[in-house]
C-alpha cells in the first residue's frame, strides 16, 4: 500500500511539473507569436497558412458520403413535413385562390356548367377501360408473394415492383403456351369504379369524366366500370373470367332498371377494339358467343363514343413486341446507356419487360391492320407531305403540325416503312434497296436458356445467323411486319394468329368470318345491324406520334436485345419529322389520326359492307393545348393519349350525349387533321388516279378487261399480280357494282393459277 501511495504521490508531481511546464511553453510561445507578428515575418505567416489550410482538408475529409446523404434526406424530410403542415394547417379554398391568382379564374368544370343549363342524367354509362390502366390484384400466388392476397399488383402505388421485382415479373406473366394463367398463379381485375378512376395515386384516368357525370345526377347504380384483364386475349377474358357474359348481364340490367332508356358506351384505348369484339360476340350464337341475336345491340346501346381508338392498330405495338421499346425508352437508352440493357444490380430490365409483354396476347391486337392497303409500302404512304413543324395560336392550341404541304418541306418522307435498318436504307427508292430474304434464314448456334439465367426469350433460339438475316433484310412495311413477327417470336404469333386476324375481307358473307379471330378488326368484320345507333371517334390531334423506326443491329452479349431503335439518325433540320430514330405523324402521342379516324371517316360513312345498316358515324377531333403552367396540372385542353380523358371539351361531348343529345345537336364532325385528305391519297395510289371518280371508274373498266386478256394469254404470274391490285382498290373505293365481277375474276384465277 506504501508503494502504492509513493507511486500515485510521484504521479501527482510529475503531473504538476507538467502543467507548470505547458503554461511556460504556452507563454513562450505567446511572445514570440507577438514578436513575430510585429516583425511580419513571412516565412511564419506561411506556417500558419499551411497549418490552417491542413486543419480545413482535415475537417473536409471528415464529412463523408454518408453525411452528404443523410443531410439531403433530412432537408427532403423536412420541407414533406413543412409542406403537409401548410397543406393541413391553410383552409381548403387556398390552393385554388393563388392558382387563379396565378393564371386568372378557372373555367366551370362541363359537369358544373351543364347542370346549370339545366341537363339531367338519362341514359346509362358503361365505361370500358384500355390497356394497362385497369387494376389488378393477387388471389393466389407463389411463395414469393407471402402477404400479397388481393393486393394491387398493377396500378396504385406498385410498391411490389421494387421490394421484390423478379417475383412481381413472374406473376404478371401469363403461360406462354395458353396464355391464361400459369400454373399456382391468379391474378384478377379490380371491380367497380376504382379499377380505373386512377391509374396511380394523383394520376387520374377516368375520375375526372366520372365526378362531372356525377355533377348532373348520375351514381354508381347508372354507371359501371367493365373491367377486365387487359393482359388476356379478347376472348379469353370469357373463357377464363366469363367477363363478356358479365358486361352483358350488367348492360340488361342497367337498361331494365332505367325504364328501358339505353346505354351510352365509353371505350378507351384498346377498350376500344375489346368492345368492338364484344358486339359481335354477344349477337354470335353460343357456344362462341353471347346468344344476344341480331337485334342486342340495336335494343341496348345508344351510341358508343370511342376515345383514343386504335382500330387499325399502332406502330408503337410493334417496336414494343420487337425489341421492348418505344420512343420515350429509346431516348433514355441513349442519355444513360447500359442502365436499361446491361445486367444492373443483376436486373436485366428490357429482357425482362419483353419476356413479360410476350406473354401478353391483347398487345397483338393492336399490331397494325390492313397491310399496306392502309399504311402504305416502300415507296407511298396515306400521310406522304404531312409538315412536322409546328407553332401555337394565340389560344395555345398546336397549329401546324397536321397541315400538309409541299413534298420538298417534308422530305419526302417514307412513313410505309415501318422498320428500316439504317437512316440511308428509310430514304432510298425501293429499286436501290438490295434486301437479303430472311424467311428462309437458318436458325443455329442458339443459346442455351441456362445461359441467359431467368430472362430468355426467343432471340437466343435465333443464333446469330437468324438475327443477321432479319437487319440484312433492311425494310419492312405493314405486310412484312407480320412475317417478321413470326420469325423472331413464333410462340407468340402461334398464340395470336388464333385469337386475331390483321387483313381486309374480300367476302365479308364468307362463313370463315364469323369466327372470333376477326371480331376485333373492323376490315374483316361488320357494324351489328343498328341503324339508330350512333358511333363516335375522338381523339386528340397536334402531337408527334410514332409511325415508323430507324433500327440498328446491336451484336452484343448473348443475352441482350440485338435490335434497338437508332436514336442517332435524325433529321436534316428541326422540322423534320426524324428524331431520335423516330418518324412521327399527326396524333395523339400513341396512336396515328389514320388509325383512330380511318373508319368513321371512310370505311363506316354512310352504308358500306363494312356498316350495311348505315349506323351514322361522327369525327371529333381535340386540337391538343398542353398546359401553361405547373399548376395546371395536366391541362383542360389537352389531347394527349390518357391526359385527353381531362379535356373540358371532350367530357361535354360525352355528357350531353349521355344526357340525349345526338351526333348532329353536338355539332357533327369537327375536323382538324388531313383525314379526309389521306383517305383520298390512299385511294389516289390504289386507283392510279388523280381522285376523280370517273377516272377510278375508267381504271376499273380498263383493269377488268386486262385481266380477261390476261387469262385468255395464260400470262398466270401478270394475273396473278394485277388481281391482287384490282381487290385492294376494290376494298377501299367503295366500287360495289364490280365488286361480284371481281370476285368472279377470283375464283377463276383461284382455280386455274394453283396448278401453274
Amino acid at each position: 500500500m506504501a508503494i502504492m501511495r509513493r507511486r500515485k504521490g510521484g504521479g501527482g508531481k510529475r503531473s504538476e511539473n507538467s502543467e507548470q511546464q505547458l503554461d511556460e511553453n504556452k507563454e513562450k510561445k505567446g511572445k514570440e507569436s507577438e514578436e513575430n507578428s510585429k516583425s511580419g515575418s513571412p516565412n511564419l505567416n506561411l506556417n500558419l497558412h499551411s497549418g490552417s489550410g491542413s486543419a480545413a482538408k482535415k475537417s473536409r475529409r471528415k464529412w463523408s458520403c454518408v453525411d452528404g446523404c443523410c443531410w439531403f434526406i433530412g432537408c427532403i424530410c423536412s420541407m414533406w413535413w413543412f409542406l403537409l403542415f401548410l397543406y393541413n394547417a391553410m383552409p381548403a379554398s387556398f390552393p385554388q385562390y393563388v392558382t387563379e391568382a396565378i393564371t386568372g379564374p378557372l373555367p366551370d368544370p362541363p359537369g358544373v356548367k351543364l347542370a346549370k343549363d339545366g341537363l339531367k342524367a338519362k341514359h346509362p354509362v358503361v365505361f370500358v377501360p384500355g390497356i394497362v390502366t385497369g387494376g389488378l390484384e393477387l388471389w393466389e400466388g407463389h411463395a414469393c408473394a407471402e402477404g400479397l392476397f388481393r393486393k394491387r399488383l398493377w396500378g396504385g402505388t406498385f410498391g411490389e415492383v421494387y421490394k421484390r421485382p423478379l417475383c412481381w415479373v413472374e406473376h404478371m406473366s401469363l403461360d406462354n403456351e395458353t396464355g391464361l394463367d400459369p400454373p399456382g398463379i391468379k391474378i384478377r381485375p379490380v371491380s367497380g369504379l376504382v379499377a380505373a378512376d386512377y391509374f396511380a395515386p394523383g394520376y387520374f384516368v377516368w375520375a375526372v369524366l366520372i365526378a362531372n357525370l356525377a355533377r348532373i345526377g348520375y351514381e354508381d347504380k347508372n354507371m359501371y366500370m367493365a373491367a377486365y384483364d387487359w393482359r388476356l386475349s379478347f376472348q379469353n377474358t370469357e373463357v377464363r373470367d366469363q367477363t363478356l357474359s358479365r358486361i352483358k348481364s350488367n348492360i340488361e340490367l342497367m337498361v331494365a332498371t332505367s325504364s328501358g332508356k339505353k346505354v351510352v358506351v365509353v371505350p378507351h384505348s384498346m377498350g376500344v377494339l375489346y368492345f368492338l369484339h364484344f358486339m359481335k360476340w354477344v349477337e354470335a350464337p353460343k357456344p362462341m358467343g353471347g346468344g344476344g341475336g341480331p337485334n342486342w345491340c340495336a335494343e341496348h346501346i345508344k351510341a358508343v363514343m370511342n376515345i383514343g381508338g386504335p382500330f387499325l392498330g399502332v406502330p408503337k405495338a410493334v417496336s414494343g413486341l420487337f425489341s421492348a421499346e418505344a420512343k420515350d425508352i429509346a431516348i433514355a437508352r441513349a442519355i444513360a446507356p447500359g442502365v436499361l440493357d446491361r445486367d444492373v444490380f443483376g436486373f436485366q430490365t428490357l429482357q425482362h419487360v419483353m419476356r413479360m409483354t410476350r406473354t401478353w396476347d391483347s398487345t397483338m391486337s393492336m399490331i397494325p391492320k390492313g397491310g399496306d392497303t392502309i399504311w402504305g409500302g416502300l415507296d407511298w404512304s396515306p400521310e406522304e407531305g404531312h409538315a412536322c413543324s409546328s407553332k401555337k395560336n394565340s389560344n395555345g392550341q398546336i397549329e401546324g403540325y397536321n397541315r400538309t404541304e409541299d413534298l420538298a418541306n417534308s422530305g419526302g418522307v417514307k412513313y410505309g416503312r415501318i422498320i428500316s435498318f439504317g437512316k440511308d436504307v428509310a430514304d432510298l427508292h425501293s429499286s436501290d434497296i438490295g434486301s437479303v430474304d430472311f424467311r428462309g434464314a437458318l436458325k443455329g448456334n442458339n443459346l442455351a436458356n441456362i445461359t441467359c439465367r431467368d430472362v430468355w426469350t426467343e432471340y437466343h433460339d435465333m443464333g446469330i445467323g437468324g438475327i443477321k438475316a432479319v437487319a440484312d433484310y433492311k425494310v419492312y412495311t405493314a405486310d412484312s411486319i407480320l412475317d417478321l413477327l413470326h420469325f423472331v417470336a413464333p410462340k407468340m404469333m402461334k398464340r395470336g394468329g388464333a385469337h386475331f386476324s390483321y387483313g381486309i375481307a374480300d367476302d365479308l358473307s364468307d362463313k370463315k368470318y364469323d369466327h372470333f379471330k376477326y371480331w376485333s378488326n373492323p376490315l374483316e368484320t361488320t357494324l351489328p345491324n343498328a341503324p339508330d345507333m350512333e358511333i363516335f371517334s375522338m381523339y386528340g390531334v397536334g402531337i408527334p406520334t410514332e409511325r415508323a423506326y430507324v433500327y440498328k443491329f446491336s451484336p452484343a452479349a448473348e443475352c441482350f436485345i440485338p435490335f434497338q431503335i437508332d436514336t442517332s439518325a435524325d433529321g436534316a433540320d428541326g422540322a423534320h419529322c426524324l428524331q431520335g430514330g423516330v418518324y412521327s405523324v399527326d396524333g395523339d402521342e400513341t396512336v396515328p389520326v389514320l388509325s383512330a379516324g380511318f373508319m368513321s371517316a371512310k370505311g363506316w360513312r354512310g352504308k358500306t359492307r363494312f356498316n350495311p345498316s348505315g349506323i351514322r358515324t361522327f369525327l371529333r377531333e381535340y386540337n391538343h393545348a398542353p398546359p401553361t403552367t405547373l399548376l395546371e396540372g395536366r391541362g383542360t385542353q389537352s389531347g394527349a393519349h390518357v391526359d385527353i380523358m381531362g379535356n373540358f371539351a371532350l367530357i361535354e361531348d360525352i355528357i350531353r350525349v349521355a344526357a340525349g343529345a345526338t351526333g348532329e345537336e353536338i355539332g357533327g364532325d369537327k375536323v382538324h387533321s388531313d383525314i379526309f385528305k389521306w383517305f383520298t391519297r390512299l385511294l389516289n395510289e390504289r386507283l392510279g388516279s388523280v381522285g376523280n371518280p370517273q377516272h377510278s371508274e375508267r381504271w376499273l373498266k380498263k383493269h377488268i378487261l386486262l385481266l380477261f386478256t390476261l387469262r385468255k394469254l395464260e400470262m398466270w404470274n401478270v394475273f396473278r399480280v394485277t388481281i391482287a391490285r384490282v381487290r385492294a382498290t376494290v376494298r377501299l373505293s367503295g366500287q360495289a357494282r364490280y365488286i361480284q365481277e371481281m370476285l368472279r375474276l377470283g375464283t377463276v384465277d383461284r382455280r386455274l393459277c394453283c396448278s401453274h
